[in-house]
């Protein structure tokens, strides 16, 4: 009985090189598959544009991949799958060929430390690292193969007896993917601490996307900050306040400022002046008054400032009544920042203490200040900070007079009529924790 061993080592030897070239092919395959499955599922869609716009070799074919994933991941992990479970089980009877009972044990390890090692974590390692160069490689191979009726028509049998088992109709139950604008915002910030990007342009991306959520009642001048004119008063005297105000345009009303009845232009005034009809009523020489509602979004009136060609609208409420006036430079400010010109009273914005506490003007949006602080201060119904003051407060308050919010207090520093104009933000120490009486 001893011969028989040798005997079948002498018939299998004729084909040991046949069986080793075929494991060799299917290794190199699934580790190709496995560093494409990695490199594709990492490519974003915005990336492999960028690559297509550089004309990258092999980009086109990247763009339609990852538009699609999941014609091309299925496939994929079908042919790792196939390509290990072939090798593995040819080492196995080699091994079990060429060492008898001990073959077992060898395959066992060369399976694991080898293929796993070598062709499954060193090219996924390797893809992470390089995943564009991966993609680009990978990516006409791997659009090559999905086209290949076997594979797809295999693939697809098998997924969808997955899907029948687990209550699954297909790929139509799977959301296609999207980038959100929490991700948007963290690429900048990431896009900014690797120097990628300026800190200004990390402020400007995050105001673009704050621009979108935005309406109007948040960047209108309010109702008591507007500079209006009766339509009664000439020509004459109203050109005089215009340029006293350093206005271009101003809101014309007819005794009260809930009846705007049109916008007065400053070069309109001054021609009239210059033609001799100054002592005219104001009234008689106005553009027509555009009215929006107060939640209307930032984006869509900008749109329809630019098609309509105006740059001031009044601003009204639910009931109609006339809350503020919003313009294009407020708009444009949403995005840039503060814009002051040579006829703005320019007070701080922000105005830090040597305590360390803060000063700001009562109309800064309580997302600003949130920003600002690294607070989370409430935004039920107010859109301001001075707003917010108000409203906890329950009444106007006095110059002095504070409450406490979430771990900040705030204090009304100065109080005009109604309004709180502006207010200082002070951190209150937040009660410590109780201890635990078994510890």
């Amino acid at each position: 009985m001893t011969p028989t061993p040798v005997v079948a080592s002498a018939g299998l030897h004729a084909t040991d090189w046949v069986l080793l070239a075929v494991i060799v092919v299917l290794l190199a395959a699934s580790g190709l598959f496995a560093l494409a499955e990695t490199s594709l599922v990492r490519t974003s869609r915005v990336k492999a544009k960028a690559l297509l716009d550089e004309h990258r070799r092999g980009a086109r074919q990247l763009v339609r991949l990852v538009e699609h994933p999941e014609q091309f991941l299925n496939p994929v992990l079908l042919l790792v799958l196939v390509c290990q479970l072939v090798s593995a089980t040819l080492v196995g009877v080699i091994a079990s060929a060429w060492l008898g009972a001990w073959g077992v044990a060898v395959g066992t390890v060369f399976e694991v430390v080898v293929i796993f090692v070598l062709f499954e974590a060193v090219p996924k390692n390797w893809a992470v690292h390089n995943s564009e160069r991966a993609a680009l490689f990978s990516a006409p191979i791997v659009a090559a193969l999905v086209r290949f009726l076997p594979v797809r028509a295999i693939s697809a049998v098998l997924v969808g007896l997955a899907n029948l088992l687990i209550g699954r109709r297909g790929a139509a139950d799977v959301p296609a993917s999207r980038v959100t604008e929490s991700e948007l915002l963290a690429m900048a910030d990431v896009a900014q601490a690797e120097d990628v990007i300026e800190l200004q342009e990390r402020t400007f991306i995050h105001s673009i996307i704050d621009f979108g959520d935005a309406v109007v009642r948040e960047v209108m001048v309010p109702r008591l900050d507007m500079f209006t004119l009766d339509g009664s008063v000439t020509v004459h005297d109203a050109l005089e306040k215009v340029l006293a105000a350093g206005r271009s345009r101003v809101p014309v009303h007819d005794g009260d400022v809930d009846d705007v009845v049109g916008i007065a232009y400053a070069k309109d005034l001054m021609a009239v002046e210059h033609e001799g009809h100054g002592d005219e009523p104001v009234r008689s020489h106005l553009r027509p008054a555009h009215f929006v509602p107060e939640t209307k979004r930032l984006t869509a009136l900008l749109r329809e400032m630019q098609e309509a060609k105006f740059h001031m609208s009044i601003v009204v409420d639910e009931y109609g009544s006339v809350v503020g006036l919003v313009t294009l430079e407020d708009l444009i400010e949403e995005l840039v920042g503060e814009i002051v010109d040579e006829y703005d009273v320019e007070e701080p914005v922000v105005e830090t203490l040597p305590d360390g506490s803060v000063v700001v003007t009562g109309r800064m949006a309580i997302d600003d200040v949130d920003d600002l602080l690294g607070t989370e201060l409430p935004q039920e119904g107010w859109d301001t900070v001075g707003g917010l003051l108000l409203g906890v407060s329950g009444h106007v308050p006095v110059e002095g007079e504070s409450v406490d919010v979430d771990g900040v207090r705030l204090v009304a520093e100065r109080v005009q009529g109604r309004r709180i104009s502006r207010v200082r933000i002070e951190r209150t120490a937040r009660p410590a924790a109780p201890e635990d009486p078994e510890g």
